[in-house]
C-alpha cells in the first residue's frame, strides 16, 4: 500500500473485490455531447484509464480487467 492510500478499515478492506472488470466506454458520447473532438473524449478517457489503475493499486485490488 503506498504513502497516498486511503486508509480503510480491515473491515472494509475484507469486503472489496479481488476483480474488478470496467467497459470503458462512451468516450466518444462524452465529447459530442461538450461539443469536443472525438479525439479529444479519447483523451479524457486515457485520463480516467490512468486515475482508475492508480486508485485500484491504492486500495490493492488485485485483478483489474479493462475493457
Amino acid at each position: 500500500m503506498s504513502s497516498h492510500s486511503p486508509q480503510l478499515s480491515r473491515q472494509a478492506r475484507a469486503l472489496l473485490p479481488t476483480h474488478v472488470a470496467i467497459i470503458m466506454d462512451g468516450n466518444g458520447r462524452w465529447a459530442k455531447e461538450r461539443s469536443l473532438p472525438r479525439v479529444e473524449g479519447h483523451r479524457h478517457g486515457a485520463e480516467s484509464v490512468r486515475a482508475v489503475v492508480r486508485s485500484a493499486g491504492e486500495i490493492d485490488i488485485k485483478y483489474l480487467t479493462l475493457y
